[in-house]
């Protein structure tokens, strides 16, 4: 790439993270599912001929710097508009702008950060200015495209979906700032080998985290020092680098990976998603509430013992709160984990469910109905009603339970697994009773 993607614009009092700003595809690290030979981003920056698009990806992995190589490369005027700070007002000055760089023989880029946070009225008023040219629009967002925005707008922009940067990409990040030498950090200080991993490790996928903790360590190092490892300790204390956004996408997928997980009767990495959930700020009364739904739709009556365990960490977690609580959280996981599993009873609740929605208000049987006063008993109501604690085995054998237009509908199907083996045969056991009943009869 020919000049500078930052002319202009001065290197003092900005920060190490943006004076590091990739200025050209070759110090752009990470993303090379995009970016590689022939990849679609990468072919869109080097034709010159960007289009409208949708950065989609967590904080720090570039999405800023791609929309102004976009622009620098496409020979654009650079417009930017924060969703977080910006409204109505904004957007019309900024397609006033466009319109004014296109009278002038320019195009233009209108770089929108946080896009998902414009509501949908907002985004619609991005709609004619992008059919029409006025400018090409690039929106940023760590939100999931398909919820967060509006189809109208979607359909006239390509979405890329950006990774976090590997530790290895991160890494790099830091080697570069640590050697250059106009707008980096080179000769300032020097960071032993294991610690830049450490730095790298911490940032967790974040470019843009990475160069703050390395410009705040410098600081603390002091000019022409390094930085050792009590200071690093210091710096990382705080912790909290984990990503989780409690209500965004990644919540979701974390809880969604919990669940499966325990599904999958794998302890370690429901213990794993648990610890993540945790550490990134879950509201432990959350996980329990979903920890009792687990035992009830996949473990059910292969082991009944689950639910209550479920219960007892849901009350461990409301009386104690944490630490023990969360320990009671991770007891229950593993447990739920490692029992026998069935989905029979959800399977049968959602078969029931349906039928009640699609068949009406169906009628009791006569021989089914309460029957407190004389006319009702005359009526038939509770008539031929067996008592089964009178009959045989305690089992009226041939007696029907539901509406006459459902009879002989069955929604449960215990499995062959746990205490569930022992209800199928006591079921089928019954079965062959009302069978044995219905010939004699």
């Amino acid at each position: 790439m020919s000049g500078d993607l930052f002319a202009g614009e001065a290197a003092a009092g900005r920060p190490l993270a943006d004076r590091m700003r990739p200025r050209s595809l070759d110090h752009f690290y990470g993303q090379e599912h995009l970016l590689g030979s022939g990849r679609p981003l990468r072919r869109a920056i080097e034709s010159e001929r960007p289009h409208s698009m949708i950065l989609w990806g967590p904080p720090g992995t570039g999405k800023t710097t791609l929309a102004r190589m976009l622009a620098h490369r496409g020979n654009l005027h650079f417009l930017t508009l924060s969703a977080v700070l910006g409204g109505v007002r904004e957007i019309r000055a900024a397609v006033d702008e466009a319109r004014a760089a296109r009278a002038r023989g320019e195009g233009s880029l209108l770089f929108v950060d946080e896009v998902h946070r414009f509501n949908k009225a907002q985004q619609d008023a991005f709609l004619p200015h992008v059919e029409d040219g006025t400018f090409i629009f690039v929106g940023a967002t760590t939100e999931n495209p398909s919820f967060e925005l509006n189809n109208a707008l979607l359909s006239r922009a390509r979405v890329y979906v950006l990774r976090a940067l590997d530790s290895d990409a991160v890494r790099r990040v830091l080697e570069r700032a640590l050697a250059d030498a106009e707008y980096g950090l080179a000769g300032q200080v020097t960071v032993p080998e294991a610690l830049l991993e450490r730095l790298a490790q911490a940032a967790d996928g974040d470019a843009r985290r990475a160069l703050n903790l390395l410009e705040i360590a410098a600081d603390l190092a002091g000019v022409g020092g390094e930085v050792d490892e009590a200071t690093l300790n210091e710096l990382l204390a705080g912790g909290g680098s984990r990503r989780f956004d409690k209500g965004g996408e990644a919540f979701y997928d974390q809880i969604s990976a919990l669940h499966k997980a325990v599904r999958g009767s794998a302890p370690d990495a429901a213990l794993y998603w648990l610890a993540r959930m945790l550490d990134g700020g879950c509201d432990p009364l959350y996980i329990a509430r979903r920890v009792v739904r687990m035992a009830s739709e996949d473990i059910g009556n292969a082991d009944p013992r689950a639910l209550q365990v479920a219960l007892d960490a849901w009350q461990v977690v409301e009386r104690l709160g944490s630490p023990e609580g969360e320990l009671a959280l991770g007891q229950a996981i593993t447990y739920l984990a490692c029992a026998a599993k069935s989905n029979a009873v959800y399977t049968a609740y959602n078969a029931a469910m349906r039928d009640a929605r699609e068949h009406g208000s169906l009628e009791v049987p006569l021989h089914l109905r309460n029957a407190p006063t004389r006319l009702m008993k005359e009526l038939g109501y509770g008539k031929a009603y067996r008592y089964a604690h009178d009959e045989p085995d305690a089992y009226a054998a041939g007696e029907h339970y539901l509406p006459d237009a459902l009879a002989g509908t069955r929604y449960y199907y215990p499995t062959d697994r746990g205490l569930e083996q022992r209800i199928r045969e006591k079921l089928d056991w019954l079965r062959r009773l009302d069978a044995a009943a219905g010939e004699s009869g």
